[in-house]
């Protein structure tokens, strides 16, 4: 997929940044207005002109190239229609979430049935939903940036959410690298926002962690899911119990 398109946007926005026109521009390479916009339309730079205009704007070519990368690693989240495109496809779905955790397509072939040519007509999916850009050799760039997130009760959550109801709590939680804690008490709106803060930093360690593991190769690597939950809540036969209804929930 060619990537023309992106760096001369790049180029333009860092021209707008600096408060440069065409006309400037056009004064810089010798050209007319006109040319240089049919240039940009064209896409049809030389280098050398590209690198001129880079000049210009005080960068290098590098430069440039470094914040269209930075440009394209935006994308937080995905629609809700592109998200239900990854569910309606459940081999969609697994080699998104792989690359996702910077498996290699080569990785995804050899672990699940995914067949290479199956593979490529997935991977070329992804690339126009803006998941990921395909580059030459079957090679993979996240369009995605550090904390990405899926849609706060979207598909792709129901779809985890439903495994989790159903397989992730039938364990005893008691094999090497597994905990369950399940912890009841009395706390004020005070000491319940300090322990939900603590639960938000835990959250973000995980994701540190998982950052750091990413170059590890696979064979050092194991799925592993983290469910944290607190809300106020009292066991169903207690509540059923009180003489009047618990009206002491968090408000």
């Amino acid at each position: 997929m060619s990537q023309t398109p992106a760096l001369l946007e790049t180029l333009k926005a860092e021209m707008r940044r600096q408060g440069h026109t065409y006309a400037e521009a056009a004064a810089v390479l010798g050209l007319s207005e006109a040319s240089v916009k049919r240039l940009f339309s064209e896409q049809s730079f030389s280098l050398v002109r590209l690198e001129a205009l880079c000049h210009w704007l005080g960068m290098e070519i590098g430069d440039l190239v470094q914040r269209m990368e930075s440009r394209q690693q935006q994308v937080s989240q995905l629609t809700e229609a592109q998200e239900r495109e990854l569910v309606s496809d459940i081999r969609l779905l697994v080699l998104a979430h792989s690359l996702l955790n910077r498996w290699s397509v080569e990785d995804v072939v050899a672990t699940y049935r995914i067949e290479p040519l199956e593979a490529v007509r997935l991977l070329a999916r992804l690339d126009r939903m803006g998941v990921i850009q395909l580059l030459p050799g079957n090679r993979v760039k996240l369009l995605i940036s550090r904390n990405f997130q899926w849609l706060g009760g979207g598909p792709i959550q129901a779809f985890f959410e439903k495994y989790v109801q159903s397989e992730f709590f039938h364990s005893r939680f008691d094999a090497p690298g597994e905990i369950r804690l399940v912890l009841t008490g009395m706390l004020s709106r005070r000491s319940n926002d300090e322990l939900r803060r603590r639960l938000e930093r835990l959250a973000q360690e995980f994701n540190h962690l998982h950052r750091e593991d990413e170059t590890l190769p696979l064979a050092q690597r194991f799925g592993s899911s983290l469910v944290m939950a607190m809300r106020p809540w009292e066991v169903s036969v207690f509540d059923e119990l009180r003489r009047e209804p618990n009206t002491k929930k968090f408000s």
